[in-house]
């Protein structure tokens, strides 16, 4: 098998489309179906289904693409694995953050990779503390940056920080005009939440029963931007992390008030995949990932202005 064709095969197969694949690689849309078609004849059977619309996997196509992920991602281990024999750091390092962690660390961490490893190659993947859950389970990425709302750090996952949670308005809102609010001001207060599962709803959810305050979700909303949106629109607030809104709150876009009585604290821990052992870059990666997020903890940058 020719690994070039396979790692043709599972670009077509991510983007579900000849053209885009060729946009992506600088090539023509003929070349990549020659390919492709040299693949197939490999295999002995057809890997995609043309559509009018793209392309997709045939029965055949679906049984192989875990194992070609696989076998690619091995491949490029051990290429990994050679040069860092040698203490050249260097390959690809796949990073999972949660979208409000994004900024400012992915800007500081494609920084300081670029000026130290120039060899490494980030791979930077964003989403839920479930997903990154599961990507580390599987070995899809190396390492993440998660949340946790209680009191002890899980095993095998290592405590960067901790951010308050804050109720989230629009600019001159009388609810959040304050330093902090009470939580018990969250009752029957139309909020954007995220839907469930997840762990700022599920910790909520539990504290209000806990409270008798009932809360009432206006919209459900998984997206940041989108509860910040609604959120400058005053139609309903957002409870996000006080890192979650820092630039816009000092931008006056978003007004924050932190809530007490009691306060949602939200611990920030680096977990690692147990898939696989850490190569060598991933090993530098993840340790400017320890040091970025210490640095910010400690500079007070995760933390909206004080008033």
């Amino acid at each position: 098998m020719d690994l070039d064709r396979l790692k043709l095969f599972a670009h077509v197969a991510e983007l579900g489309s000849l053209s885009k694949v060729a946009v992506a690689t600088a090539s023509v849309q003929s070349a990549i179906s020659r390919k492709i078609s040299a693949l197939e004849r490999d295999c002995g059977g057809r890997l995609f289904n043309r559509t009018g619309r793209g392309v997709t996997l045939t029965e055949l196509g679906e049984s192989i693409f875990p194992r070609v992920k696989h076998l690619l991602l091995e491949a490029e281990r051990l290429a990994s694995d050679i040069k860092s024999s040698a203490g050249v750091p260097s390959g690809e390092v796949r990073i999972g953050l949660m979208p409000s962690l994004a900024d400012p660390l992915v800007t500081l961490l494609f920084r300081q990779t670029r000026e130290h490893f120039p060899q490494i190659r980030l791979h930077l993947f964003e989403g839920s503390a479930g997903q990154l859950e599961e990507w580390l389970a599987t070995g899809r990425i190396d390492a993440a940056a998660l949340f946790r709302y209680s009191e002890s750090v899980p095993r095998d996952e290592e405590l960067l920080g901790s951010v308050d949670t804050y109720l989230v308005g629009p600019p001159g809102d009388r609810i959040t005009s304050a330093a902090t609010v009470d939580f018990a001001r969250l009752d029957k207060l139309p909020l954007i939440l995220p839907g469930m599962p997840n762990g700022l709803r599920v910790a909520l959810s539990q504290l209000a029963k806990r409270r008798r305050i009932s809360l009432s979700v206006a919209i459900e909303a998984d997206s940041l931007p989108i509860q910040k949106t609604i959120a400058a629109t005053g139609e309903a607030y957002a409870v996000l992390g006080g890192h979650a809104v820092s630039g816009d709150v000092k931008s006056r876009l978003l007004q924050a008030s932190r809530i007490v009585s009691p306060g949602i604290k939200r611990i920030v821990t680096l977990a690692t995949t147990t898939h696989q052992t850490p190569s060598l870059a991933g090993r530098k990666v993840i340790e400017l990932v320890r040091q970025i997020m210490h640095e910010l903890f400690k500079s007070g940058a995760l933390r909206p202005p004080t008033r």
